[in-house]
């Protein structure tokens, strides 16, 4: 049999051992033959490179530990404890995230009850060095997107952060608007009950992102904030013929960052205080002008606002949150006498607001089950400027929503989520709710 010749320092090394130590012993015996010598020189050789890398990572580890205070002198090591010695693994640079949710809407005319994977999202973080990184989620909504299709594929958010210091930062790409307690935090194993609550998805519209600048700060004193310069809402895609605009007034108009036009641009800016263990109180305000220098558009300066004040407190078991949020469409006016006999004219004024209270009950192992209750009201339209009386729809009314259920947690990633819903105004939206969500 031929044998690779032994030319690399290590291997030669561990033929002159085995020759000063073992090949004696061999020869002594009779029986020993040059196979057998052989495979005894590889083992021999492979210990003496274990025992090496033993070595430099008990060196390297050694290295990175603090010199503040002296040590006294290590006793002789033997080959068990070096081979205890491990460097601590490093944080990987490259992080994938998800987070789905599967619902089940049963309303009171049982004939309309609809399954839907509502959302399915990857998330994809790199971090370039200690201070940069970069954050991105695609999301497909209602399983199948195509021309035909309901569904949906876009990019939820796409960002670089880039870390001046401990307390200061900056972010540029698509972000998350800081608005409200859901639309940074909107996992299904985040809130309670199956869908989003009505607040925070009528008014605040979900999943809210805008392209833009922004700057943070987070404080030791319980303090942080953030503000920014980003694309806003575009008035001239107001489709006076459809629902969308009174479901949501500005779901109906954001851009998501599609080809969004940027001839006015928003400002943004959100402050919380956590300075109690616990405790969450915040606020937050947008503004922009929404005609964008449309040739021709009847309301060129057509403005769009939206803040919000919220308060989350947990104390112990309990899970507390109170929200209210108002946004309002000025000087709109002049567009709407164009939309003159439309079902759906641009609102002057929208807001709502809803108060919850859940309480997480800790089970045998992971399990916890968190029954809830919520009540929110909100309003669409509280007027509409420029249509004479005739033509005023006036106000559309306020819809007022009880809810009651519960999320039973299998794990922190994993829930299973029930709960029953009444309408004050419009009674057949009843509605049963089923839902199963994760999020890692």
């Amino acid at each position: 049999m031929t044998r690779p010749i032994l030319t690399s320092a290590p291997s030669r090394l561990a033929l002159a051992a085995a020759l000063a130590f073992g090949a004696p012993a061999a020869f002594a015996q009779a029986s020993t033959t040059q196979e057998q010598l052989l495979q005894r020189v590889d083992q021999l050789a492979r210990e003496l490179e274990r025992v090496k890398a033993e070595l430099q990572q008990l060196k390297s580890a050694q290295q990175q530990a603090p010199t503040a205070a002296p040590t006294a002198a290590p006793a002789p090591a033997t080959i068990a404890p070096v081979a205890q010695a491990t460097a601590a693994p490093a944080e990987p640079a490259t992080v994938i995230s998800s987070y789905g949710e599967l619902n089940y809407n049963r309303p009171k005319d049982h004939s309309q009850a609809q399954a839907d994977v509502r959302r399915f999202v990857l998330g994809l973080q790199h971090r370039f060095d200690d201070k940069t990184k970069m954050v991105a989620e695609l999301e497909v909504e209602h399983a199948v997107a195509s021309a035909d299709d309901q569904g949906e594929v876009e990019v939820e958010q796409v960002y670089i952060e880039h870390r001046l210091n401990e307390t200061y930062g900056l972010r540029a790409g698509l972000l998350l608007m800081p608005v409200g307690l859901l639309n940074n935090n909107h996992e299904p194993t985040a809130y309670y009950g199956v869908e989003r609550n009505f607040v925070e998805t009528a008014i605040i519209p979900s999943t809210w992102r805008e392209g833009g600048l922004q700057v943070f700060g987070e404080h030791d004193n319980g303090i942080s904030w953030s503000a920014g310069i980003s694309t806003g809402f575009d008035l001239t895609k107001w489709d006076a013929s459809s629902s969308e605009g009174r479901e949501s007034p500005l779901g109906s108009i954001h851009q998501e960052l599609q080809l969004a036009k940027a001839h006015n641009l928003a400002y943004f800016g959100n402050v919380d205080w956590r300075g109690i263990p616990g405790l969450r109180l915040g606020a937050s305000v947008f503004s922009g002008k929404a005609a964008h220098g449309a040739a021709g558009f009847a309301s060129p300066d057509a403005r769009v606002s939206l803040w919000d004040v919220h308060a989350k407190w947990t104390p112990g078991a309990w899970d507390l949150s109170a929200l209210y949020s108002r946004g309002t469409i000025r000087n709109a006016g002049d567009f709407n006498l164009t939309l003159a006999g439309s079902p759906n004219p641009v609102p002057n004024a929208f807001d709502g607001w809803y108060t919850q209270a859940a309480y997480r009950w800790q089970l045998k192992g992971d399990y916890v089950l968190a029954p809830f209750v919520r009540y929110e009201r909100y309003n669409t339209g509280r007027g509409f400027d420029g249509l004479p009386a005739g033509l005023n729809p006036g106000n559309v009314g306020t819809e007022g929503v009880r809810t009651i259920g519960l999320n039973f947690y299998l794990n922190p990633s994993v829930v299973l989520k029930a709960d029953l819903q009444r309408f004050r105004l419009n009674s057949d939206n009843n509605r049963l709710d089923l839902g199963v969500g994760y999020s890692f």
